[in-house]
């Protein structure tokens, strides 16, 4: 099988539930099972899927609901099948299927907001998509009851009853375990760029916070986040990850999140430092560009070796991305010199044209001209001046289901 079908890549997904109780209940026989974790299940090159984390809204105060067990027990099997619970319980992730087609992926990814927002009409509730619920409390937040995450409240305690926060996932097909190294170490210098383009959350606890994605300090209060080091192999990546593995530090490799890693179970590299979208269009725009820049990186290998190596110049441009969004100048390790991160952007897609028609994604491609220009950080910013935080919310949902401007 080239990449997974719906039915492998839930099996999949519950196999590594399965390893993650094991080592909570037996792990001595986990421990057993570890060698086989690293086995790289091959997938069709550029091969793309997205997950979605979605907030639950309650439209009477547009505060989050914490219903996220609820809904999921009545969802019917065809939505069922894609959705998840996650940390708090007022989220609940959807994962598309694999397609080769980012604009497969995109119309599965807004059927499936659309499928969300029938089912959660029918208790009371509303979908929304941002990076941070602007008036969410952590004293308010309740963490989902499944083994997963009370181990993730068991080992990071009072840090798992922060606010939550809500990310769009992005998944790349590889063929084999070197070519999605090699392709980890180099996502890694474009992570400031895409967090720049993605950042959606400016509010913090009813509080604008001078940051275009307060989400993400806000998640890096967890361990094993970040932008990771660059690994020389496949095999020293294994090594480093079995270590702690072996020792118990954590269950599983999904128990590491970093920016950007590999997920040998389903044969991809997985781009995880984006906010969640508003609209179904820009989380679109951003899966072909992950999708470009991974054809782009490993067909032509973009990123200077200097660029790799700039570890300090990486993880500034990181914060940079955060505090400012579009409007940050990074620091071009090669030339030594201030970039603005539309140029940085205009010099990429014009890098990337062929990559992109070769991909058949040109039009996805589109509404990140009014990413660049105008991100959901800044126009929730416009909005909330203009209608309140309770305002913006009510937004937010009304927006969540919209249909994508093509196919």
């Amino acid at each position: 099988m080239l990449f997974p079908s719906d039915d492998s890549y839930r099996s999949r997904r519950a196999e590594d539930e399965v390893v993650e109780l094991d080592a909570i209940t037996r792990p001595r026989e986990a421990e057993e099972r570890l060698a086989h974790w690293a086995d790289w299940h091959a997938s069709r090159p550029y091969t793309v899927g997205i997950e979605e984390e979605i907030m639950l809204l309650d439209p009477s105060d547009w505060g989050l609901a914490h219903a996220g067990e609820h809904v999921l027990a009545g969802l019917a099997p065809a939505l069922s099948a894609h959705a998840a619970a996650e940390t708090h319980q007022a989220t609940l992730e959807l994962a598309t299927s694999p397609y080769e087609r980012v604009e497969d992926t995109a119309r599965e990814a807004a059927e499936l907001r659309g499928a969300l927002a029938a089912a959660l009409s029918e208790h009371g509730l509303c979908g929304g998509s941002a990076g941070t619920h602007p008036l969410a409390l952590w004293s308010d937040t309740r963490v989902s009851r499944s083994a997963r995450y009370q181990l993730v409240y068991e080992t990071m305690r009072e840090l798992a009853r922060r606010e939550p926060t809500f990310a769009l996932h992005v998944h790349v097909g590889v063929a084999d375990p070197e070519s999605a190294l090699a392709l980890q170490n180099r996502l890694r210098t474009h992570v400031p760029l895409l967090l720049a383009l993605a950042a959606n959350s400016p509010f913090w606890q009813a509080r604008d916070t001078g940051l275009a994605s307060a989400r993400t300090p806000i998640f890096q209060a967890f361990p094993r986040v970040g932008v990771p080091r660059v690994f020389h192999s496949y095999a020293h990546y294994v090594e480093v990850v079995d270590q702690l593995l072996r020792v118990h530090a954590f269950p599983a490799p999904t128990f590491l999140w970093w920016d950007v890693r590999l997920q040998p179970s389903l044969g991809t590299v997985e781009l995880r430092v984006m906010d969640a979208q508003i609209s179904a269009a820009d989380t679109a725009a951003l899966a072909a560009l992950v999708q470009t820049i991974a054809h782009l990186e490993l067909e032509e290998g973009y990123a200077s070796e200097r660029s790799l190596r700039a570890e300090e110049v990486i993880h500034e441009n990181r914060f940079l991305a955060a505090r400012d969004g579009m409007n940050a100048r990074f620091i071009d390790p090669v030339a030594e010199v201030r970039i603005s991160a539309r140029e940085a952007l205009d010099d990429l897609l014009h890098a990337a044209r062929g990559h992109a028609e070769q991909l058949g994604c040109e039009e996805v491609l589109e509404p990140l001209h009014g990413l660049a220009l105008e991100n959901g950080a800044l126009r929730q910013l416009r909005f909330a001046r203009r209608h309140g935080l309770p305002g913006l919310v009510e937004a937010l949902a009304e927006r969540f289901a919209e249909p994508l401007p093509f196919g």
